[in-house]
């Protein structure tokens, strides 16, 4: 029963009852999906690194706090001080986290100090990727879409140096050519998916953007890139400064994505229009459906069957727009990439989960 199918069947049928029966009340739609949430996730396996070791004060249980957090991102919470008073409000997701009692509940500073060990050790982001890995790597995915949106931060912008390399005296020696250094894109391509994250910026910065309706705007923090499959599943995610170009984390995020599942066609928008790009997801056997840019010249339109199989585009749409809406995309408290990261990827673990048993339903 370690399939989707049997986790979902086993919450359906026998833990949702057992759970309504021992608290006497009917469970709300936002307790079911934190249960069914957590249930996916398998917090215990990812958890030894933050268990108390035996030395020094014993620490609050950092599973119980993990859930809390999984919580936030459910319900919408803005801050770690609201939830806190949720969960006093709250018996029944009280107990659902690990807590019978509301004196048992830890301080914010412990939240606060625990949210900091998760930042750290990259916890939300290898709990996703455990569970790709696991309900989704073993199937044949259809399509990926790839975009990026941009994460508002409340934290100092910072600003770039420009450096001119000095100029040699004289002029240039008769016949000669001179040295071209190689684009990012070119370097992406020979390089692994470690090397290529480690070269991204990843600093707090401005950035600008267009929306589809064809308006320009700006913002202060970081931009979000998201490969999403068909059933608007997050499959890999990559934060970055939001200066960067959205075709600079194309690559590494093919390169994460064919590392979790295997699909067959890549879709992006026009800004993903790059010879690199098409090549390397030819290269990992996908077939690149990108939109034309009609900056390189005249637009070429898609063929009727391309035209079809673009319009599951959408979905990474939909994801961006649920991450803001609906689980912390718009409530970023937290300064610094790891925090941000961490804080974006608990919204995705809650988007993950449930659209993977959306799929079922």
């Amino acid at each position: 029963m370690n399939t989707l199918f049997g986790i979902f069947n086993i919450i359906q049928t026998r833990l949702f009852p057992v759970i309504e029966e021992e608290n006497q009340t009917e469970l709300t739609l936002k307790e079911k999906r934190f249960i069914e949430v957590v249930s996916l996730m398998d917090i215990g396996k990812h958890m030894r690194a933050y268990n108390w070791c035996g030395i020094g004060r014993k620490k609050s249980n950092r599973v119980n706090i993990l859930k809390a957090f999984i919580a936030k991102a459910v319900y919408n919470l803005p801050t770690t001080k609201i939830l806190l008073e949720y969960l006093n409000s709250s018996r029944t997701l009280r107990k659902l986290c690990g807590w019978e009692r509301i004196a048992d509940i830890p301080s914010e500073a412990t939240f606060s100090r625990a949210f900091a060990e998760f930042s750290e050790g990259r916890l939300p982001v290898m709990i996703h990727e455990a569970m790709v890995k696991e309900h989704l790597g073993y199937k044949l995915v259809g399509h990926v879409s790839g975009d990026s949106t941009s994460i508002e931060a409340r934290e100092k912008a910072v600003r770039k140096v420009k450096t001119k390399k000095p100029k040699k005296r004289g002029r240039p020696i008769k016949g000669s050519v001179p040295a071209i250094e190689p684009k990012r894109l070119d370097l992406q391509m020979l390089r692994d998916l470690e090397d290529n994250l480690k070269d991204l910026p990843k600093f707090c910065d401005f950035g600008c953007k267009r929306d589809s309706k064809g308006n320009t705007y700006s913002w202060q923090g970081y931009k979000l890139h998201i490969g999403v499959a068909d059933g608007d599943v997050p499959i890999s995610a990559i934060l970055t400064s939001a200066s960067l170009h959205d075709s600079q984390a194309a690559i590494p995020l093919a390169q994460m994505t064919n590392e979790r599942i295997t699909n067959c066609y890549d879709l992006f928008d026009a800004a993903y229009d790059a010879p690199q790009i098409k090549d390397f997801s030819s290269s990992l056997g996908h077939v690149p459906i990108i939109d034309s840019n009609p900056r390189r010249g005249e637009k070429i339109p898609f063929d009727p069957a391309q035209k079809a199989r673009f319009a599951n585009r959408s979905s990474v749409e939909r994801v961006n727009s649920d991450l803001k809406d609906n689980h912390g995309g718009n409530n970023i408290r937290v300064k610094g990439h790891s925090k941000v990261m961490c804080h974006l990827m608990l919204g995705i673990l809650v988007i993950t989960a449930s659209n993977m048993f959306t799929i079922l339903c």
